[in-house]
């Protein structure tokens, strides 16, 4: 595999990981789809990750910090245990060895965390009192914000024939990039659908209209892409 994927952050880009193969990682036992990488093995990426039952990492540190959203099954650390549906920022320096009893499978960044006072946070996404209403058919919760960087990461949850709110995504909201995956349902343009497990970024924002084509969950993020 090449050393770097779709790495210029000034373009579109876009990849369906339901189509993608399985790549091996450092750990016989952990599996990747890679969707953007920047310079080799241990720098700025973004993938969807499987630990098969009985997985393990060996302890290390995050230098630049670690993103996860949990997709399927339980993530687990020294620190805890992290069933589907739980979001955690790792924050610069954080160390941990990471393992899965049964099995999981996460959506995870890496190395794009960098800051000493960000803080850690997890988020149990399950819980129907921290969502709020975004507008007509949709609902969102708020993941991580912080006044001293400039990303806001959250999940939008459309019901069937509910539009992407422009105010989330179009240019203007998302002059400084944006960020999708579909956790799931899937999402139209009168073009084409985006299936569960499709994965797209904006430099500067959604130019098209989406609608969801069934109950739709997804993971957004903006303004991280320019500096």
């Amino acid at each position: 595999m090449s050393d770097s994927l779709n790495a210029d952050f000034t373009q579109p880009a876009a990849m369906d990981t339901a189509k993608m193969d399985w790549q091996a990682s450092p750990s016989a036992t952990v599996w990747r789809k890679r969707l953007d990488l920047v310079d080799g093995e241990f720098s700025r990426v973004t993938s969807v990750v499987r630990y098969d039952p009985q997985s393990r990492f060996h302890p290390h540190d995050h230098p630049q910090g670690e993103e996860i959203l949990v997709l399927e099954g339980t993530f687990s650390d020294e620190h805890g245990d992290y069933p589907a549906g739980t979001y955690l920022l790792n924050p610069q320096g954080f160390r941990h060895a990471p393992f899965s009893k049964d099995g999981c499978i996460i959506f995870v960044k890496l190395c794009q965390f960098a800051g000493a006072d960000r803080e850690h946070v997890v988020v149990d996404t399950n819980n129907a009192d921290s969502w709020r209403a975004a507008a007509p058919g949709a609902e969102e919760l708020l993941l991580y914000r912080d006044a001293g960087y400039p990303e806001d990461i959250r999940l939008l949850r459309l019901a069937p024939g509910a539009a992407l709110p422009p105010a989330l995504v179009d240019g203007e909201a998302a002059a400084g990039g944006l960020e999708i995956f579909i956790v799931s349902g899937r999402l139209s343009n009168g073009e084409g659908r985006l299936n569960a497990g499709a994965w797209l970024r904006e430099p500067h924002g959604l130019a098209s209209a989406f609608t969801a084509a069934a109950e739709t969950t997804l993971y957004l993020k903006r303004n991280h892409l320019q500096g």
